[in-house]
């Protein structure tokens, strides 16, 4: 029996979150490098996983299949496909930055007479998120996948609503009340999208008669399992609302800023970076795959609001004056590009959204975890409480800048390659919304620009001042994700060889070719 990589990839930082959480609670220092080691182990399996998965290959590798529940046809199924790669290696790469970023996020402080932010609980937490979403991208039973689809949001609402930022302006107790609100609103949206899934993951048992993806999907491309119209489109309007919660799609983004401005930046950047990337994927593995039909049916109003998306995230982060708030924004205005590209219908579009997923996460954490620094620095997130950094902190600055830079795609870095995908797969089959889209573009430069000038440079404010620049455990974490940025902008072919073979089955499921372009013909 081989070894089952796949469930190793995701037990290890389970079990690293429980020997975390049991570190005594005078050995703060040990809970800390625990978890650190842990999420460089995962990453060591995950980089595993990408060297012995062949792009070549079958559609689903590595897979692992056991009976579970089954009575209810539930089994332990996971396999991935070049996408989940891809995701899973994301998540890999990113933790043990987070981990080094929020280094102090959890110390003891004193409150009045009490102490809170237990060190052990927050990087315990952080290791079951880790473990959550990866199982959630391995996962090939529906069953499985909705059980961790719906578990990681309470590592989530703690992490939220116990280790909020400490960068407030109305003092503790506005801080906490604040912190709690964002911490349930997060949870109510993403518990009644969950419930809403249940519903049709249990309608899809009644219908096939089992939880597995791959029976599923063999046994409707061979005709042997038919779902009504009728049936089918409720049950993908029932996956796709989760999903587009988690996203999050306009008009139920409203948690997301909420969430990202009361977090710490590392808890930020595990929400938008890591999290959030889960919905993306399970469109594109569950909604496309399960309901080829019905996919096609909503695609134009998914069109739509995934256009508004574009425009509205970035209409509102021109106007923000909270640092996080507008990185939240920015967020939503990405995550349109991204579902934009998938229901293109082209194999441009999704190969463009799945590398758009990576460089999404890669380039907002280098700009979040700056920004977390800053504030950390300052003590706020007031965009006006800043001014002439780069002349102090010429290095904070700097890589603030190519961080910002990344978000608006400048032409070199990664985010650019796979904007420029988004929009030609959407324009090739939907002309109007790949060119109303590309105005998201023209904003997305103009909120990134008017950031930098307004924080970075200018007279320097007294409060300022005296400010440091990175210190080596910052420069740690910020230097590789800039690498990272610059490589994959200037030669992205690792991710685009991986994912291309599994957008071309995605396709495939949906029984759609690239259209043709009109080119006159030669006279």
């Amino acid at each position: 029996m081989s070894f089952p990589l796949l469930t190793a990839t995701a037990a290890l930082p389970a079990l690293g979150a429980v020997a975390t959480a049991a570190v005594p609670a005078t050995r703060r220092t040990a809970a800390k490098w625990l978890a650190l080691v842990v999420s460089l182990a995962t990453l060591a399996l995950a980089v595993t996983v990408l060297v012995r998965f062949d792009p070549g290959g079958a559609r689903y590798q590595l897979t692992e299949s056991h009976a579970w529940i089954s009575d209810f046809g539930v089994r332990y199924e996971l396999g991935v496909d070049g996408i989940a790669v891809a995701l899973l290696a994301l998540t890999a790469v990113l933790m043990p930055f987070i981990i080094l970023a929020g280094w102090h996020d959890a110390d003891p402080l004193e409150t009045g007479n009490r102490r809170w932010r237990p060190t052990q609980g927050f990087f315990a937490l952080i290791l079951a998120v880790e473990a959550m979403v990866i199982i959630s991208f391995e996962a090939t039973d529906v069953f499985l996948f909705y059980i961790f689809f719906e578990a990681m949001l309470i590592p989530m609402y703690f992490l939220i609503g116990g280790f909020g930022d400490r960068a407030h302006e109305h003092g503790e107790e506005t801080a906490a009340t604040q912190r709690s609100y964002a911490a349930v609103k997060f949870l109510l949206y993403n518990l009644v999208g969950g419930l809403i899934m249940l519903a049709a993951v249990i309608g899809l048992y009644v219908v096939a008669g089992n939880f597995s993806l791959q029976q599923i999907a063999e046994a409707r491309a061979s005709g042997s399992l038919h779902m009504a119209t009728g049936t089918e489109r409720w049950l993908f309007l029932g996956f796709f609302f989760a999903f587009a919660v988690k996203a999050p799609l306009w008009p139920l983004h409203t948690w997301l800023p909420n969430a990202m401005q009361e977090s710490t930046a590392p808890v930020a950047v595990l929400i938008t970076a890591v999290v959030d990337k889960v919905g993306t994927f399970a469109m594109l593995r569950f909604c496309l795959q399960l309901f080829p039909q019905a996919s096609k049916w909503a695609t134009p109003v998914i069109l739509v609001l995934a256009l508004i998306s574009v425009l509205y995230g970035a209409l509102l982060a021109v106007g923000q004056r909270d640092i996080k708030r507008l990185v939240a924004y920015a967020s939503i205005s990405h995550f349109g590009f991204i579902i934009l590209g998938i229901f293109a219908m082209t194999s441009q579009g999704q190969s463009g959204a799945t590398l758009y997923m990576v460089n999404h996460g890669i380039s907002t954490a280098a700009l979040m975890l700056v920004a977390g620094f800053l504030i950390s620095r300052r003590g706020s997130r007031l965009i006006a409480d800043y001014g002439g950094v780069q002349k102090v902190a010429p290095v904070l600055a700097g890589t603030f800048l190519i961080g910002g830079l990344a978000t608006l795609s400048l032409p070199g870095l990664a985010p650019f390659v796979s904007e420029f995908l988004v929009l030609v797969g959407t324009f090739a089959r939907y002309p109007v919304i790949g060119i109303i889209a590309t105005l998201g573009i023209v904003l997305a430069a103009l909120y990134t620009l008017v950031l930098y000038q307004r924080t970075m440079t200018g007279p320097v404010k007294p409060s300022v001042a005296a400010m440091p620049d990175l210190r080596v455990r910052e420069l740690v974490v910020v230097a590789p994700l800039i690498a990272l940025l610059i490589v994959l902008g200037v030669y992205p072919k690792p991710v685009t060889d991986i994912v291309n073979p599994a957008v071309k089955q995605t396709m495939s499921d949906v029984q759609k070719k690239d259209p043709k372009p009109a080119v006159e013909a030669a006279k």
